[in-house]
């Protein structure tokens, strides 16, 4: 089976990418959720959290590294930002391939849906 989100990486398929660089991908959501959501995904593909392994742990870290980055070049860092990381059917997740969502740009509440 083909993982779309290794395809954008490799570019096989379109997407709007904001941000690459040799671990990292991160382009715009299909389906936003807020005025800028991005999806920040390793070039790596590890299906779900529950697959990271220890050897993975600068990856993992990286995204975070990334995201942050990205919310401060998007001009909503100093407000607020949403990161959400997705895990499995009842967790959301509906592609397989590890990746945040970072979302900005508006007031988000709690509990999340």
């Amino acid at each position: 089976m083909t993982c779309l989100f290794c395809q954008i990486a490799s570019r096989e398929l379109p997407a709007q990418i904001v941000y690459e660089d040799d671990e990292v991908v991160a382009f715009e959501d299909i389906a936003p959720q807020a005025p800028t959501h991005l999806l920040v995904i390793p070039r790596k593909h590890i299906a779900t959290l529950n697959d990271i392994e220890e050897a993975d742990l600068a990856l993992v870290g990286r995204l975070q590294y990334v995201a942050a980055r990205l919310a401060r070049q998007f001009g909503f860092a100093d407000d607020g930002y949403r990161v959400v990381m997705n895990c499995n059917d009842d967790g959301g997740q509906t592609v397989y391939h590890i990746h945040m969502h970072l979302m900005g740009g508006r007031r988000f509440t709690w509990p999340a849906g």
